[in-house]
């Protein structure tokens, strides 16, 4: 999740008083001290060596070769406005906002000058604005079984926008808002697929290409599932519920086994707005209090030009946001679906694993301050031999919420209307009324809390699902009230307590949480976690922020992803500059950690005042995609003052007729000898 465009969701609105993950792990002492004295493979070998037999898994055996010398923080005083990778390694600009995506047609290698404002026209032939999750999907291998690792479709998140960028302003926040301008940001946001193939052994983009395709704000999308149809879903220009316009805030994705891409829709609430004199007249109702739905929103005010996103004249609009949406990057003309039975919440990422018998189950978390983290499991199983028997996978099972216990063991309680209280007498009526409002039908049924649930990464092999808790300074007393020696506070709060699974009251470098399901069953209904670090600076003086990093420090994990080897890559999301909290741990980072020792070396630092975020290789892992949004960013307005990245011509970009704006790119790592990355 960006960290910009909005609020960073600094004040919780989760009013439901349910434990927290920090309640939990405030009763967890006992394993978290552990996990601060284990630094050797032996002593974190397996979850099971808390003394409890019950745990029923193992971490891998043996670790995945990591053998690169880790880069040096990027730190304030000599900050470098580049990518820089270790020895060895070369990374390079493939695709930045405005690009060409190689759509045919007179327009395939157009590119934006950057120099002038941005159009839609333009930009609906062009890569969109900050990009975010991606997936990369092989052609089949030519002359050989298998799949390809020179030729691919790379699918693309774009997240959000920054308008003084998109309309050359600098006083966005007093112009005059016309239909035009809000069509132009609507067109920047959404996904990108782009085909890519070697020439000359360089990855590049394949222009034109009969893939090539954006799905934006506007594009038709198919509602689907159980709460299709439903009058909260149905609007004046459709009123049977079922088509709506665009996918909006493409945070993280996913994909499914059987070749289409998930993207995840987050922090669509702060589209929408309306008049001070209208909420006057119709306040917010629960259901828009719950999702931070307000009269601002982040400052886009498209409302003042397209009804479609005031809260008032089109109050359904909103509930058609916050949800999955399955894209078939293969077929151009196939239309997105969001399927509703996922649940709408802000999606960060959906990650899925298939067990032994072909359930599928698809993990998620909500992005926000004290929120949820979310299971679903499909009712029918996985055709691996039938591409289109899968098409509507996603559409029936059943959507769980996690409760985290303090003795390292979880439960996933179901969100079906009728049972834990989901009825009408508290205000459900239908499954469709539970996926609409599911942060409400999981405060009822008394989830855990969390400190910003992520990015969602599965083992390759042993299905341990790990998550990203990115930060929260909003748990338990007021951080100007923590005893700055111990972390131990001195005042009450209404603030939700720490618990076992997120274990400290100002968390503002976030951790790094796992679990197996019982029995290795992605059905199971009962798990078993631990924390797999907690992210910190080890010269902080307060022992609550020093963390227990074995290795390379770093906070605000976000993005997260393991490669075909077991290694699992962490991105960070932090303000970029090095600065404050940051002084010692230097600006946002991937690193590179070993699941079973835990160690974690710093493999790449960013441009300046970025988020890193997004990640895939091809599948000989000989080939890494890395995506870098909002270089530069600054809401005082003067983005290029922080950065000029890429234009400037580093990391092999190729500048635009006028260097004048930092642009979020996907860029390509390669190791110089052609090995796998990592080792």
């Amino acid at each position: 999740m960006s960290s910009c465009m909005h609020p960073d969701n600094d004040q919780t609105i989760n009013p439901s008083g349910n434990t927290s993950i920090r309640d939990v792990m405030a009763a967890y002492t006992g394993r978290r001290n552990f996990l601060k004295g284990s630094l050797g493979a032996a002593a974190v070998m397996t979850l099971g060596g808390f003394g409890r037999d019950a745990m029923a898994y193992t971490t891998p055996s043996s670790s995945p070769a990591i053998t690169f010398t880790g880069v040096p923080a990027n730190l304030a005083a000599t900050f470098t406005d580049k990518i820089t990778v270790p020895a060895g390694y070369t990374a390079k600009v493939l695709i930045g906002w405005g690009d060409a995506i190689g759509r045919t047609g007179p327009a395939a290698n157009a590119h934006w000058d950057a120099s002038g404002a941005m159009t839609e026209a333009v930009q609906l032939t062009t890569f969109g604005a900050h990009n975010d999750g991606m997936h990369f999907f092989p052609f089949p291998a030519v002359g050989a079984q298998g799949e390809s690792n020179d030729r691919g479709l790379l699918v693309v998140n774009h997240e959000y926008v920054d308008p003084g960028l998109v309309h050359n302003t600098t006083s966005y926040s007093t112009d005059t808002i016309t239909k035009a301008m809000v069509d132009t940001q609507l067109a920047a946001h959404g996904v990108s697929v782009i085909e890519v193939r070697k020439n000359k052994g360089e990855m590049q983009v394949q222009r034109p290409s009969a893939f090539a395709r954006r799905i934006t704000g506007k594009t038709p999308c198919r509602i689907s599932g159980p709460a299709a149809g439903h009058a909260l879903m149905k609007t004046a220009a459709d009123p049977s519920g079922s088509v709506v316009l665009g996918t909006l805030n493409n945070c993280a994705h996913g994909y499914t086994p059987w070749g289409t891409y998930l993207t995840c829709e987050e922090n669509f609430n702060g589209y929408f707005g309306t008049t001070p004199a209208q909420l006057a007249s119709a306040p917010l109702t629960n259901l828009e209090r719950r999702y931070g739905l307000s009269a601002g929103g982040f400052g886009y005010r498209w409302h003042e030009a397209d009804p479609r996103f005031d809260l008032r004249a089109t109050p359904n609009e909103a509930n058609r946001f916050g949800w999955v949406v399955e894209i078939d990057p293969w077929n151009p003309n196939a239309i997105p679906v969001k399927r509703t039975a996922l649940g709408r919440f802000k999606h960060e990422s959906a990650g899925y694993a298939v067990g032994d018998d072909n359930t599928v189950a698809v993990y998620m978390g909500d992005d926000e301050r004290n929120e949820y983290v979310y299971k679903f499991v499909c009712a029918n199983k996985y055709n691996p031999r039938n591409r289109a028997a899968n098409r509507d996978l996603l559409d029936s099972g059943t959507l769980y919420v996690a409760r985290f216990n303090a003795d390292g063991t979880g439960v996933w309680l179901p969100l079906v209307f009728g049972q834990n209280g989901l009825t009408p007498a508290n205000g459900f009526s239908s499954q469709a009324d539970v996926l609409i409002n599911t942060r409400a039908a999981a405060d009822r049924v008394g989830a855990t809390m969390m400190d910003r649930p992520e990015w969602v990464a599965v083992h390759p092999t042993t299905r341990e699902v790990y998550i990203t808790l990115t930060n929260n300074n909003r748990r338990g007393t007021s951080p100007a009230s923590v005893n700055a020696a111990d972390g131990s506070t001195t005042a009450a709060s209404a603030r939700p307590p720490v618990d076992a699974s997120n274990p400290r009251r100002d968390n503002r470098y976030g951790h790094i949480l796992r679990w197996k399901e019982a029995n290795n069953d992605v059905g199971a209904t009962t798990f078993e976690w631990d924390i797999f670090v907690e992210c910190g600076d080890k010269l902080a003086t307060a022992p609550h922020l020093q963390g227990n990093i074995i290795g390379d420090d770093l906070g605000a994990p976000d993005g997260l992803w393991f490669d075909q080897d077991g290694r699992l890559w962490i991105q960070t999301d932090q303000q970029g500059d090095g600065l404050g909290d940051w002084a010692n741990i230097g600006g946002n980072v991937m690193s590179c950690a070993d699941p079973v020792t835990r160690r974690i070396t710093r493999f790449m630092t960013s441009p300046r005042n970025c988020e890193v975020t997004g990640v895939i290789s091809t599948p000989d892992g000989k080939t890494m995609f890395v995506g870098i949004q909002h270089p530069g960013e600054d809401w005082s307005g003067s983005f290029t003052a922080r950065s000029t990245w890429p234009d400037s011509g580093v990391n092999g970009a190729t500048t635009q007729k006028t260097v004048a704006k930092p642009r979020s790119s996907v860029v390509v790592i390669t190791k110089d000898d052609g090995g796998v990355i990592g080792t």
